[in-house]
């Protein structure tokens, strides 16, 4: 069994990377490299993929950080998990949650996103 709070916590720092290199060593760590990104909005594959997503959602939202919106659970190699999108000022913007698929080595293998609230 995986740690659900620990592949949660791994997931949102990627997506708070504000640096490109240290968002890619992350990716290396934390996510199979095959991984795949899907939500209402936008998909990608691969660590680049992946990357480059992840980049376009933080131009787009400057300055903004994801947190973690309760308590992780999951079984066998899926994690679920919800999230909040802050603004600099603090106040919530979106509202998700992800369900996660892990590899055998215990990384991110997929990844299948909801928008909760907008």
């Amino acid at each position: 069994m995986h740690d659900p709070n620990a592949i949660a916590d791994a997931y949102l720092a990627t997506w708070n990377a504000a640096d490109q290199t240290r968002r890619h060593d992350l990716l290396r760590t934390a996510w199979a490299e095959d991984a795949d990104y899907t939500d209402p909005m936008m998909k990608g594959c691969g660590h680049d993929g992946i990357a480059t997503m992840i980049a376009g959602a933080r131009d787009r939202f400057p300055g903004h950080s994801f947190h973690l919106h309760g308590t992780p659970d999951g079984h066998g190699d899926v994690v679920r998990f919800s999230w909040t999108l802050i603004a600099p000022d603090a106040s919530p913007v979106v509202q998700g949650t992800d369900i996660v698929r892990l590899d055998d080595d215990g990384r991110i293998a997929s990844v299948t996103g909801f928008l909760d609230a907008a």
